[in-house]
């Protein structure tokens, strides 16, 4: 009953869109839930639940674009909206350079929603406070330790779609995720330790069966020795290594170096004002060589647990899976229903997605990852004679084209004659990407492929807020700049 009467408020303003001359619209209306948990040094910092209502009309009118959105859900608000978004588009043509083109998509009439086992909103918050309060008493238990750090956070978004193509789509997201992280300070120093990843932990679409398979408690401790440790570990050396970058930190090399300068409209100058541009030019679809012939990035928004997996994107075209660089050699772009032809495309890859109601679609990077080798990681270890091993993503710096880089990373462990030896604090490294990829060796196999989440990618001004994961096993990357010189 509820699904109906959302399909007959989506094509009432879709109905006005056509009638004020729109040659096609579509609708997005969209309900989501958001729920918080924080703690730190023992005590609990904030505890959120909100919810929001609204729907954004997006149409084209005179080949040009014309977007509103408001927060109410009532008839006459919505005819106001899609007719006003016609004007805009109407007074857009007047400054167009050439008119909008939406490659073709299959109508389709469906529910697809993210599988779950435990619904995190039916979990009493008095659990999560008590998961985080317990970990936070293990951490705290070295004096050393001078904060003590942890959240929580559960998203649900319910989205119903409809275009002038005669789609409608409803659409249930759920994302669940979280970390923490232990601060030592001593010896002049003060250092940080993340469990499961830095920047507010991992993230899935999937239930409240996520959080239990992360096993916070049984992670604790480690992450506080580490974090002590490190107070007195010796500086990252400066030079060139072999370098081996574990799941977390190698899932932020895949999304600053291959994910953002993959984004077409990135491609075609549309990001240069806010995030930058990228140096993958249109030309470099005739066989460049993003990197060695082992490395295999496939992007897939169907992979389960991803957090840019879905039934379809914003633009209603149907989730799928694809590489973009293929034995080292780029194969394909990230693009939507505006922007397949610009490269001879026939369809969007379905990379088109908005942040909540108020925000008009654009293209961001899709799940994305690293398709595994045939290396046992012992073996990969044991096979390397000179280099360093870096784990957890710290800090990351890259220029405007997205070619040069450096990243930090929250710990390292020197990698001697095939043995693991010294732990290292404030590991780094630099490199250009293309050089950096084409360094890549050996890739870990399926044994240690994990998926990682990124939950708070920006794009666009104004400024929205995407999530995606970047799935990969362990790789080594021969001479390498490490340190700071």
């Amino acid at each position: 009953m509820f699904a109906t009467e959302m399909k007959k408020l989506a094509l009432r303003a879709i109905d006005t869109a056509k009638q004020q001359g729109a040659s096609y619209a579509d609708i997005r209306i969209i309900y989501t839930q958001h729920e918080s948990v924080e703690t730190e040094n023992g005590r609990v910092v904030e505890v959120t639940r909100d919810e929001s209502w609204g729907f954004g009309v997006r149409v084209v009118a005179q080949g040009a674009w014309g977007f509103v959105s408001a927060n109410e859900l009532k008839p006459d608000a919505l005819d106001r909206a899609a007719a006003k978004a016609v004007r805009i588009a109407k007074a857009s043509h007047t400054v167009m350079r050439e008119p909008v083109r939406l490659a073709p998509e299959p109508v389709v009439n469906t529910r697809w929603q993210t599988p779950c086992e435990i619904d995190p909103f039916r979990v009493p918050v008095e659990a999560k406070v008590k998961l985080l309060l317990d970990v936070d008493k293990i951490l705290r238990q070295k004096p050393e330790i001078v904060r003590a750090t942890g959240n929580l956070a559960f998203t649900k978004e319910r989205q119903w779609m409809a275009t002038t193509d005669g789609s409608f789509i409803d659409q249930e997201l759920l994302r669940s995720g979280g970390g923490f992280t232990a601060t030592a300070s001593g010896n002049n120093d003060t250092q940080d330790r993340s469990y499961p990843a830095g920047h507010g932990g991992n993230f899935r679409s999937a239930g409240y069966e996520f959080i239990n398979s992360l096993d916070f408690v049984s992670h604790a401790a480690q992450t506080r020795d580490e974090a002590v440790a490190l107070l007195t570990a010796e500086a990252c050396p400066t030079g060139v290594k072999d370098v081996i970058l574990e799941g977390h930190q190698l899932a932020l090399q895949i999304h600053e170096s291959v994910g953002h300068p993959l984004e077409l409209d990135r491609v075609l100058g549309m990001e240069a004002s806010f995030a930058g541009r990228s140096f993958m030019t249109t030309d470099k679809l005739k066989g460049f060589e993003y990197g060695s012939p082992i490395v295999n990035l496939v992007a897939d928004t169907t992979l389960p647990g991803g957090l840019g997996t879905c039934g379809f994107d914003d633009d209603g075209v149907a989730a799928q899976r694809w590489h973009v660089v293929q034995d080292g050699q780029f194969k394909a772009y990230f693009t939507n229903r505006e922007f397949a032809h610009e490269v001879g495309e026939s369809r969007s890859r379905g990379c088109n997605r908005t942040w909540g109601f108020s925000h008009i679609p654009i293209v961001r990077i899709p799940n994305l990852g690293l398709l595994p080798g045939e290396w046992k990681y012992e073996d990969l270890i044991r096979d390397t004679e000179d280099g360093i091993l870096m784990a957890t993503n710290k800090s990351w710096s890259i220029d405007q084209m997205r070619l040069n880089f450096q990243f930090g990373t929250e710990i390292a462990w020197e990698i001697k004659n095939g043995k693991l030896g010294k732990l290292y604090k404030n590991p780094n490294y630099q490199g250009i990407t293309p050089e950096f990829w084409r360094s890549c060796d050996a890739i870990c196999d399926n044994d240690s492929w994990m998926l990682w989440g990124v939950h708070n990618c920006g794009k666009g001004e104004p400024m929205q807020v995407a999530e995606m994961s970047h799935a990969n096993s362990p790789a080594r990357f021969r001479k390498v700049k490490v340190g700071i010189r």
